[in-house]
C-alpha cells in the first residue's frame, strides 16, 4: 500500500498522510531590501520653501535689522537689533529682499565691503496698501539711487514748511517745543566707545563705582502731534541750519535724533544724506521694538554670547511717548 505519491514535477510538495503542511517546502521570494540613502532632490526642494518662506516674511511682514551706526543716540545704540514691520505704510519697490549672490560671496569669501547683500526692484512710483508715516515715526529709508539702508525719525509732513534755525526745527512757522537741557548717561563699551572727536574730552567720565559713562547733553523735543522724543544736543554743527523749504506731495523730511552727528534730509547724496525730503516710495518699514543689543565683544566663542548682552534693552519699544494736552503722558 503506498503512503505517498511522488510528483517529480517541478516546484512539486511532499505531503506526509493525513498532514495539511508541505514539507521540504520551497522557501517564498524574499522581498529585496531598499537601498539607504540621502534623497537630495527632496532635500533641495525643502530648502527651497524653507528659502522661500523667509524671503517672502522679510518682504511682506517683518525683518530684523542692525544698528551700525550712532544718529539715532540716545534712543537706539550701535549694536542693537530691531524688528521693522513691512506692512505698517504698505509695499513698495524696496520692501522684497532679494538676495543677491554676488555681493554675499564677495563680503564673505572675497572680504570685500559690500554696501547691502540684496537686489533691488527698479524704480515704481506708489506704494501697494500705502499710507504716510506719522510725525514722529522711527522708520527704514533707502535714500534714491542707492541700496543702503538707514534709520531716522520722521519729522516734515507733505506740504509742511520746514527749516532749522540754530538747531531748532520750525514746522509750518512754530519752531518745536524743546524741554531744558539734561543729561543721560550711556555706558560706555566695544560698539559705544564715547570718541573725544565726536562728543568731546569732557564726555567720557568715570562714575564712583568704577564705571565709564558717555555724559550726553539731551533736549526732549515735542512734535505738533504731542510725540516727543529725546535728542542729543552738542552745539554749532552744519546741519543747525537748513531751509526753508515747502515737503512735496508724497515726501517725508528725515532728521536722527543725534542731530549734529547724522547724515539726514538736511544733507545731500554726495555727503552720504538723503537730499532732502524722501519719496514715500522709500520707505521700507517702521521700526517696533529692540529684540536684543550686543557690546561688542563677541568672538566666534560661545561663552562669549551671554556675556556680550546689554540688559535691559531687549523690548524696549521704538514708538515715541504721546503727551497729553496738559503735559503728562498719554497710556
Amino acid at each position: 500500500m503506498k503512503d505517498a505519491v511522488l510528483d517529480t514535477n517541478p516546484g512539486s510538495q511532499v505531503h506526509q498522510p493525513g498532514g495539511d503542511q508541505p514539507v521540504n517546502a520551497a522557501p517564498p521570494p524574499q522581498a529585496q531590501p531598499k537601498k539607504k540613502g540621502t534623497d537630495w532632490w527632496a532635500e533641495v526642494k525643502g530648502l527651497f520653501w524653507l528659502l522661500l518662506i523667509v524671503l517672502g516674511f522679510h518682504s511682506f511682514i517683518a525683518k530684523p535689522f542692525y544698528i551700525p551706526s550712532e544718529s539715532m543716540l540716545p534712543g537706539l545704540q550701535v549694536g542693537d537689533r530691531l524688528v521693522v514691520s513691512k506692512f505698517a505704510y504698505g509695499w513698495s519697490y524696496v520692501s522684497p529682499t532679494i538676495p543677491n549672490p554676488v555681493a554675499i560671496f564677495k563680503s564673505l569669501v572675497l572680504r570685500q565691503p559690500e554696501d547691502s547683500w540684496s537686489l533691488q526692484l527698479p524704480f515704481i512710483h506708489g506704494r501697494l496698501l500705502g499710507s504716510l508715516p506719522k510725525r514722529g515715526d522711527v522708520v527704514i529709508v533707502t535714500p534714491p539711487g542707492t541700496h543702503n539702508d538707514y534709520i531716522k525719525r520722521v519729522i516734515g509732513l507733505p506740504g509742511d514748511r520746514l527749516e532749522v534755525r540754530d538747531g531748532v526745527v520750525i514746522l509750518n512757522g512754530k519752531p518745536v517745543r524743546r524741554g531744558p537741557l539734561h543729561y543721560v548717561d550711556i555706558p560706555v563699551d566695544t560698539n559705544s566707545p564715547c570718541k573725544a572727536s565726536d562728543y568731546g574730552e569732557d564726555a567720557k567720565i568715570r562714575l564712583a563705582g568704577g564705571k565709564w559713562v558717555c555724559h550726553l547733553p539731551i533736549v526732549t523735543e515735542t512734535l505738533p502731534n504731542n510725540r516727543r522724543y529725546d535728542t542729543v544736543e552738542l552745539g554749532w554743527s552744519p546741519g543747525d541750519n537748513y531751509g526753508p523749504i515747502t515737503i512735496p506731495a508724497d515726501h517725508v523730511f528725515l532728521m536722527g535724533d543725534n542731530r549734529d552727528r547724522s547724515a539726514d534730509s538736511r544733507f545731500s547724496l554726495a555727503e552720504l544724506g538723503l537730499g532732502g525730503a524722501v519719496p514715500y516710495e522709500n520707505i521700507g518699514g517702521r521700526a517696533e521694538f529692540v529684540t536684543f543689543s550686543l557690546d561688542g565683544d563677541t568672538t566666534l566663542n560661545p561663552l562669549t554670547w551671554w556675556s556680550s548682552l546689554r540688559s535691559g534693552r531687549a523690548g524696549l519699544s521704538l514708538h515715541p511717548t504721546t503727551v497729553k494736552a496738559g503735559g503728562g503722558a498719554a497710556q
